[in-house]
């Protein structure tokens, strides 16, 4: 199997390196797995693509590349150009520092490289670990994901029709914030949203006087409806929901005829 991995952490990020063990079970021995990576954090940057300017692209090892871009960036350099035609059986991105559960999702470059190469044809799926007081300060806050993620990514891919739709499926998984041990199992549930929550700003002046602002997010141990991503997460289940990059409100199409 040929794999391409990113992130938006960046190419130096723990996660990416969990992901790279992930990514080398998958494979196998006979295996390829290929890294193009943002050179630096994009955290936050969603599905955005560098329309308007260049990006430089650097090999740092064999089949390993940072790019200066966001991670739906990566997914097209190495689609278009590192690969040079040789497309992968698989896309990862991850393993996020911290949850992409509900509304984060819609902000997360993460899902935005999965998307991207869903958009380009491939299988893809977001991989991302949920922070809390039992994994936050551990030495490797990442061993959920690095355990249970390649046996997941294993079902998901034997339980996936062919899909042929115009915009295609890709997943969003969420590792609860616990050990390994401790996770109760998988449950594919829908994004939820935190009510009472949601990202804002916080004002601070440099010492010239100058305004700057920081993007502030809100809580995040705040559970979402029962039986959506954040709920199961926080009660130690890992989420996988289905996704797609349509975002038609197919509930409104028919309310909507009146205006016609």
């Amino acid at each position: 199997m040929r794999i391409l991995i990113t992130n938006d952490d960046g190419i130096n990020a723990p996660g990416l390196a969990a992901l790279t063990i992930i990514a080398n079970d998958l494979a196998g021995p006979k295996g390829e797995v290929w890294t193009v990576a943002p050179a630096f954090e994009q955290s936050g940057v969603a599905h955005c693509i560098s329309y308007t300017h260049p990006m430089m692209l650097a090999k740092l090892s064999e089949r390993r590349f940072a790019a200066e871009g966001s991670p739906a960036d990566c997914v097209l350099a190495g689609l278009h150009h590192v690969l040079e035609g040789a497309r992968p059986d698989l896309i990862l991105s991850g393993v996020n520092r911290g949850n992409n559960s509900a509304e984060n999702a819609l902000y997360s470059g993460t899902l935005g490289g999965a998307m991207e190469g869903a958009l380009q044809g491939v299988p893809s799926m977001a991989l991302s670990q949920y922070l809390g007081p039992d994994n936050f300060q551990s030495d490797d806050p990442f061993e959920t994901a690095r355990v249970h993620a390649a046996d997941l990514i294993r079902n998901l891919l034997a339980q996936t029709p062919e899909d042929d739709e115009d915009y295609r499926l890709f997943y969003n998984i969420n590792f609860p914030p616990v050990s390994a041990a401790a996770v109760k199992g998988t449950r594919v549930v829908p994004q939820g949203f935190r009510r009472h929550t949601h990202f804002g700003v916080e004002p601070h002046r440099s010492p010239s006087g100058r305004q700057f602002l920081w993007i502030k997010g809100g809580a995040q141990h705040i559970p979402t409806a029962p039986d959506t991503d954040a709920a199961v997460n926080l009660d130690g289940y890992i989420s996988v929901t289905p996704m797609r990059a349509d975002l038609t409100a197919h509930d409104m199409l028919d309310r909507l005829k009146a205006i016609e």
